[in-house]
């Protein structure tokens, strides 16, 4: 009977660490030059340098990469809405929160908003407990920062109000990106994230939605 000797199997556990890098990398590359819809298993895996048959060992589907590239900015998304002033309503924290990641060049965080792929409307279970986690990620966030000096995150009525305002706000993100994947595509390349961003929330915030969490 072989019995992998352990500096084998270490050996072993980092190429396919490797590989699934590799085929994470080369996904989030290609999703951002061709798009999503354009972009194919096999275009993923050549520029991975793997083949087809290898890409499905590590992923069942094209969706899987999507879905793990937009889980891994969820903590992201939260932790800097966590640290946002402690005088900014929630709803403007989010807001300034998606402006401030998409605004820099080592972090892709426009999946939010048009210019990364992510569902408009989810269509697969992966994807509804995606959305269910931003969701609950951002409402989360909301209750690390409210702001009364009585502030209890395990109230009932400041975790409604919380979840209320963090659903309200990935819905803005939502219909921000319904609205940006319908623009012509010459168009888009002319779409000021900024104003765009703004524009969007200023729909909530006009009507004074959302000014505090407890």
């Amino acid at each position: 009977m072989n019995v992998d000797r352990p500096e084998e199997s270490g050996r072993r556990e980092q190429n396919k660490q490797r590989t699934r890098d590799a085929l994470l990398r080369s996904a989030a590359r290609l999703f951002q030059d061709k798009g999503y819809e354009e972009t194919t298993v096999r275009d993923i895996a050549q520029d991975a340098g793997v083949g087809e048959r290898t890409f499905f060992r590590y992923f069942p589907a094209k969706e899987s990469l999507l879905l793990h590239q937009m889980r891994d900015r969820i903590p992201l998304l939260a932790d800097e809405i966590a640290v946002r002033p402690a005088d900014e309503p929630p709803l403007l924290a989010l807001r300034n929160t998606v402006i401030e990641l998409i605004g820099r060049d080592d972090i892709r965080a426009s999946f939010l908003v048009g210019r990364q792929p992510m569902p408009v409307t989810p269509k697969t279970l992966g994807e509804r407990f995606l959305l269910f986690e931003v969701e609950e990620a951002v409402a989360a966030a909301f209750l690390t920062r409210a702001t009364a000096p009585d502030a209890d995150p395990q109230d009932p009525e400041h975790q409604l109000r919380a979840s209320i305002l963090a659903r309200a706000g990935v819905g803005v993100l939502r219909a921000l990106r319904l609205a940006y994947t319908q623009l012509p595509e010459p168009a888009r390349q002319d779409v000021d994230m900024t104003a765009y961003i703004h524009a969007g929330f200023e729909t909530l915030l006009a009507g004074g939605l959302g000014q505090s969490v407890a």
